[in-house]
């Protein structure tokens, strides 16, 4: 690789604040905030909107659709005609 070409790849934790879940991975993302991670080292963190802690398809409460009552309704609407 070409020096001074590539961003900094390093350990970095992404948060999700609303279901209390973080995870350490690598990045080149950066962030101004740090924190303390479990193995006692202090770590920059990106605060996420959605993570699959919080995320609906990966917790299982996700809104399935009634599709024959779509059908059922359109028959009804157009059906006739």
């Amino acid at each position: 690789m070409k020096k001074d070409v590539h961003p900094d790849y390093r350990p970095v934790v992404f948060r999700d604040r609303g279901a209390d879940f973080a995870f350490l991975t690598r990045s080149t993302a950066s962030s101004e905030q740090t924190v303390e991670w479990e193995d006692g080292r202090v770590y920059p963190v990106i605060d996420v909107d959605v993570s699959s802690a919080s995320h609906p398809f990966y917790t299982g409460r996700a809104r399935a659709l009634d599709t024959t009552g779509r059908v059922e309704r359109f028959k009804q609407r157009y059906g006739g005609r």
